[in-house]
């Protein structure tokens, strides 16, 4: 298995982060709890990342959606959560077996295949009129405000009543029970796979650069400079997000390429 990797921050600590194994890669985007909450999301995703990973070299053949119930059970524990007022990520694994590949993907981390995209969009569904308001604010021109900031507490506060319930949506945060919500597929022969946070997959859509055949092919130091190209425009060419309207200027971005 060959592996490349990047990571570029949006601010001073990435909540994104990749873990790797002799087979496996895992990327995670932390996301701090809706209240507030002594455990930070890069804490969160560090302890369940190693468990994950952990896991994963344990039991290289268990149902990927176990070994994530596994993890998140011992972050919980680990860190003391309750379910609703902790810390969480979203995950995406790719686990390789012959020339294919386990996947699996739980919140809005994406994983590529030349074939096919697999990616959790249930959270986009939630709360459509607050997710509507603040990217029309932000196309109109409102900037990163006062208001801008007020829709997103409400935006997040409704979240908060649809998470890891029927009908809502699955994250892992301190309820392992998430885990078996989880999309997961097998896919028998692929020539390589690319994983990627939303801070990275959503500019690169909106600027036409989703190439993920060509992104494929990129080197570690070829990664480090589409994120740094991506941070860059979001500084200079659109900083009040009108035209790629987004929570905040600047996401944490990572990007990982995985050939069997």
């Amino acid at each position: 298995m060959r592996t490349v990797q990047a990571i570029r921050p949006g601010g001073n600590r990435s909540q994104d982060r990749i873990f790797l194994t002799e087979r496996a890669v895992i990327i995670l985007d932390g996301a701090t709890a809706f209240t507030p909450n002594k455990t930070s999301a890069a804490n969160y995703v560090e302890i369940l990342g190693v468990a994950l990973a952990t896991g994963l070299r344990t039991h290289p053949t268990a149902d990927l959606r176990d070994i994530l119930g596994e993890s998140i059970a011992h972050a919980a524990a680990s860190l003391k959560l309750s379910s609703g007022q902790s810390p969480s990520s979203t995950v995406a694994i790719v686990r390789v077996v012959g020339r294919g590949a386990d996947v699996l993907v739980l919140g809005d981390s994406q994983i590529v295949t030349p074939s096919a995209s697999y990616r959790d969009d249930r959270l986009d569904r939630i709360a459509p009129l607050w997710r509507s308001n603040y990217r029309s604010r932000l196309a109109a021109g409102g900037g990163y405000d006062d208001g801008h900031r007020a829709i997103l507490r409400e935006l997040q506060a409704e979240e908060a009543r649809w998470r890891n319930i029927p009908g809502g949506y699955w994250i892992a945060e301190a309820d392992p029970t998430a885990a078996q919500h989880a999309i997961v597929a097998h896919l028998h022969e692929v020539p390589w796979l690319v994983l990627s946070t939303d801070g990275t997959y959503r500019p690169l859509q909106h600027l036409g650069r989703d190439n993920w055949a060509e992104i494929a092919r990129a080197d570690d130091a070829a990664l480090s400079a589409i994120l740094d190209s991506l941070h860059r425009w979001e500084a200079e060419e659109d900083p009040n997000g009108r035209a790629l309207p987004r929570a905040k200027r600047h996401d944490d971005k990572a990007l990982a390429v995985v050939t069997p």
